[in-house]
């Protein structure tokens, strides 16, 4: 049996000996790190979001007089489980997707691993306040 991870000369250059890397359904996947699905989560969210913003946008503004916009419209609005769960889903994924771009500022800009620190515990703990209180406001009201 031969390894797949052997090593073969090189055909352009004699005497350079290069590794072979396996190809195929039997070649080993990649570990994805955090920063990959990061990545991802921004990309997915998004897109999610513009359909949800623009949704929210052409209900609150377009559809309906925004002058006709009070809590009476909201509370008529949220009658509906659906919509609770549409503007949760709104919350929760803006909030998200705005503290992941905070923190990826955060790394690139704040160079002392202290003042670092201290800035993502109060960007996060102010988030997760927010989050907090739309998400009791969303379910209370």
């Amino acid at each position: 049996m031969t390894d797949p991870y052997a090593t073969k000369p090189s055909v352009t250059e004699p005497g350079v000996v290069e590794p072979v890397t396996p190809t195929g359904a039997g070649a080993p996947r990649r570990k994805r790190s955090f920063e990959t699905w990061s990545w991802f989560f921004m990309r997915l969210s998004g897109l999610i979001l513009l359909f949800l913003a623009l949704i929210h946008f052409a209900i609150t503004h377009i559809v309906n007089d925004v002058v006709a916009t009070d809590s009476e419209f909201v509370a008529r609005r949220w009658d509906n489980p659906l919509w609770r769960v549409f503007d949760w889903s709104l919350l929760a994924l803006a909030l998200a997707h705005g503290l992941n771009g905070l923190r990826w500022i955060i790394d690139d800009y704040v160079r002392r691993p202290r003042a670092r620190l201290i800035t993502k515990m109060v960007v996060f703990g102010l988030s997760g306040a927010l989050f907090c209180l739309g998400t009791f406001t969303i379910v209370a009201f």
